[in-house]
């Protein structure tokens, strides 16, 4: 738009021009307005209108949203496998740790001295008695033996000439043709005669028993050591050597010792116990390295005759076949003692079995499918891993034995009934 002429002062002064260039846009009132009122003016009227569309969507949105609202999907109840408890005769016993010895175990030393010729076993080797180990050189007892059967035929001489010369001069002396002292002398030379012979025929077995200490034999069946000198080796043995050679050792394997130590308390109700059980009925149970069921069984035949003042424990020890000699003294082993005789008792899986700080529990199922949890207490762990629940358990009740991790205290599960033998896993 073209300016507009400002109409003259009223003092009459010279006119001044005082027109002003305004936009063609004009407030709300008709006034004119400059430029850069009118920007923000109409920035302002823009985010005004933004703000009521924004606020009218939200309020279209939330009138759909509670018009129409989400329902929550249906979950199932989780499924848990339950099983009432097996009832079984458990007698209470200890687990006990116990170390094999060997029932005979001997260290094999040269009885003669000589020059080792022969080795007759492999290190480590399985021996039978009687089996031949080392033979020391026999030409030097030979020799000797030699020597004691002619020093014998010397004798054995002497005493049949002693004995004729008796005989002559007793029956001299009976007609009084030789005197009573001559006799004497005859008989004390026939006594020195038999002496003498009594002494070529020791000297004899000797020089036999140093040939048959020369040949060293196995005293018994077991495992032989590794030897501990060679084929030349010289070695000394015999009354005349200050210290045998040590050659090996062998250990007996079958049958075989488990010792162990009983506390005070176990041997005392082991002792209670003795009255139910049978005569002689003193079987326990032998697991090697954590053999589940305990497969080997053995016979309690020795307790010591007292109790350990310094550890407050009796020694006691079993006896076990070792029929595949598998078995080596010295190895480590559990064993399980009665102390009681059997009696009925309840038992579940070890795995259905949990723990709440200090007191253990077990979740069951009630009719109507609600889990809750059932403190109980615990006994030993039988074999199958099958826990002795004690006190607190029912034998109907429906314990939890598969998905127990799934199910919580108050939890509605749906129960799928099985059936758990005391002599399976399952």
């Amino acid at each position: 738009m073209p300016d507009v002429p400002h109409p003259a002062t009223l003092d009459h002064g010279p006119a001044i021009d005082r027109s002003i260039s305004v936009d063609a846009r004009t407030d709300l009132g008709g006034f004119p307005l400059s430029s850069g009122r009118a920007g923000r003016g109409l920035r302002t009227t823009v985010a005004l209108g933004a703000v009521i569309v924004a606020a009218g969507l939200g309020l279209w949105a939330y009138d759909n949203f509670t018009a129409t609202p989400v329902r929550p999907a249906v979950v199932p109840p989780p499924s848990v496998a339950v099983a009432t408890p097996v009832q079984a005769n458990v007698a209470d016993r200890t687990d006990l740790t116990g170390q094999f010895s060997a029932v005979n175990q001997v260290v094999l030393r040269a009885q003669v001295s000589g020059y080792l010729t022969e080795i007759h076993f492999k290190d480590g080797q399985i021996v039978h008695k009687g089996d031949l180990l080392f033979v020391i050189d026999p030409r030097p007892y030979e020799i000797q033996l030699e020597q004691a059967n002619a020093q014998f035929q010397t004798a054995s001489a002497t005493a049949a000439l002693a004995n004729k010369q008796l005989d002559r001069s007793a029956r001299l002396n009976r007609v009084a043709v030789e005197s009573d002292e001559r006799l004497d002398e005859r008989m004390q030379s026939q006594r020195a005669a038999a002496a003498a012979l009594k002494a070529a025929e020791a000297a004899i077995h000797a020089a036999q028993l140093n040939i048959e200490f020369t040949h060293i034999v196995a005293p018994f069946s077991g495992r032989v050591s590794r030897r501990h000198v060679s084929i030349g080796s010289l070695i000394t043995g015999g009354p005349g050597a200050t210290s045998a050679t040590e050659l090996t050792t062998i250990v007996s394997l079958d049958p075989i010792y488990l010792d162990f130590d009983l506390s005070e308390a176990d041997y005392a109700a082991y002792q209670h116990s003795a009255a139910a059980r049978p005569s002689g009925a003193n079987a326990v149970q032998i697991s090697l390295d954590g053999e589940r069921p305990w497969p080997r069984t053995g016979d309690l035949d020795f307790l010591d005759n007292e109790i350990d003042r310094r550890s407050g424990t009796l020694h006691a020890r079993a006896t076990l076949a070792n029929p595949d000699m598998a078995i080596a003294p010295g190895a480590f082993a559990r064993v399980r003692v009665p102390l009681s005789a059997t009696l009925p008792q309840l038992l579940v899986p070890d795995a259905a079995v949990g723990t709440d700080q200090s007191s253990k529990l077990v979740m069951v199922v009630q009719d109507d499918g609600v889990v809750v949890p059932k403190p109980v207490e615990t006994g030993p762990l039988e074999d199958h891993a099958m826990r002795v629940i004690t006190h607190g358990l029912l034998p109907t009740d429906r314990v939890v034995v598969r998905g127990v991790m799934r199910v919580r205290p108050g939890m509605k599960v749906e129960p799928h009934l099985q059936t758990v033998d005391a002599n399976t896993k399952g």
